[in-house]
């Protein structure tokens, strides 16, 4: 199969092992990757067309380090047990902090321990982390704020949970396989905007991150048979709207489906959203296709109506959402399969201010575009 590209040109092509998730900044690109001993790898980009490696931390068997924040000379990244979530004897999770104020020699700082499997995806804005651990005493991962004034002592300044997932203060949860924990948050002003997994979107107030309050939420599945894995609120209106884009993920459906599409939800009384579109790639009818197909992660900086998306074996898709009401596709890169492999794999998906498009494979490699 040989790569499809429309409106993008490729800048350049880093072959490293298979990531999680690319995030940038500054003249450095930060790679969580998918599997150890790989870690995370640092590149200076610099010159984009010749990302260059310029460091690299390993990792212990029976953990993944696969997403990566960094922010104020600060690197965030998770420790988590991977899927099937079977526990080593010696297995510790949590949120790995580091000092990387030179990011060719990244030192750790800090390592916050927590419960279970660990921590699967977080925010950070440089103060506060918005994390998904597991907690002693809660049914899977709930929803957490750490303040970071001193990043080598993390202080938990709140929680939120959904209902049923604190079985020590005699809740009862859902009887799913993980149908009910808290996949992604992303902060925007003093809201936090949640994907739960099979228990769809949440918006929580943090105005008091003492004391979390919901606000409202959509539930798609069980109608739709795929879990919710992104809400991201866009931070302009469109035609007079408050929207987020909300991307479903193509793994661990229900029921035989075709693959989950991206939504479009008004959040302009975010007390009542209002799924007003969705989006699909065309053809993506055959209820049979393998996971690992459809819609996965939007990019999360929104400078634009244009938003690319990790589209799993079907690459990047940029989406423009302009009309809210009818988002369109306009270009499309899916690369050449990484070598051993029968399709692409792209992960997740980082834009830049100045228009560079990072593209992560999960399998493996790394793709730099820009729109033309």
């Amino acid at each position: 199969m040989t790569a499809q590209i429309k409106g993008l040109k490729e800048i350049s092509y880093f072959d490293c092992l298979g990531g999680g998730q690319i995030y940038v900044q500054g003249k450095y690109a930060y790679i969580a990757h998918m599997d150890a001993p790989a870690g995370t790898t640092i590149l200076d980009i610099s010159d984009p067309r010749n990302p260059r490696q310029v460091a690299h931390i390993a990792i212990p068997p029976g953990v993944h380090t696969h997403k990566v924040r960094v922010e104020n000379d600060l690197m965030l990244v998770n420790w988590e047990c991977p899927p099937p979530y079977k526990l080593g004897e010696n297995f510790q999770g949590g949120l790995a902090i580091y000092d990387v104020s030179n990011p060719a020699k990244p030192r750790q700082i800090c390592f916050y321990k927590t419960a279970g499997t660990g921590v699967h995806r977080f925010d950070f804005d440089g103060r506060y982390a918005y994390i998904t651990p597991e907690v002693e005493g809660y049914h899977l991962n709930i929803a957490m704020i750490l303040d970071l004034k001193d990043p080598t002592r993390p202080e938990e300044v709140g929680r939120w949970w959904m209902p049923g997932q604190w079985v020590a203060g005699g809740e009862t949860p859902d009887e799913g396989y993980r149908a009910t924990w808290c996949h992604q948050i992303l902060r925007q002003g003093n809201r936090l905007y949640i994907g739960y997994w099979h228990a769809g979107m949440a918006i929580v107030d943090i105005e008091d991150m003492s004391r979390p309050k919901l606000i409202s939420r959509l539930q798609t599945s069980p109608s739709f048979p795929h879990p919710t894995h992104t809400v991201l609120p866009i931070p302009f209106e469109l035609m007079g709207r408050k929207i987020a884009v909300v991307a479903d993920e193509d793994v661990r459906k229900l029921r035989p489906s075709p693959p989950p599409f991206m939504w479009i939800v008004d959040i302009t009384d975010e007390k009542m959203p209002i799924p007003i579109a969705t989006h699909q790639i065309e053809g993506f009818e055959n209820t049979h296709m393998p996971e690992f197909s459809g819609c996965h992660q939007p990019a999360e900086q929104v400078y634009g109506t244009e938003i690319p998306t990790a589209w799993f074996s079907f690459g990047l898709r940029v989406v423009d959402i302009k009309n809210p009401y009818r988002p369109q596709e306009v270009a499309y890169f899916v690369p050449e399969p990484p070598q051993g492999f029968k399709t692409a794999g792209t992960n997740d998906v980082f834009l830049t201010k100045e228009g560079l498009i990072y593209l992560i494979d999960r399998n493996r490699g790394m793709h730099i575009v820009e729109r033309i």
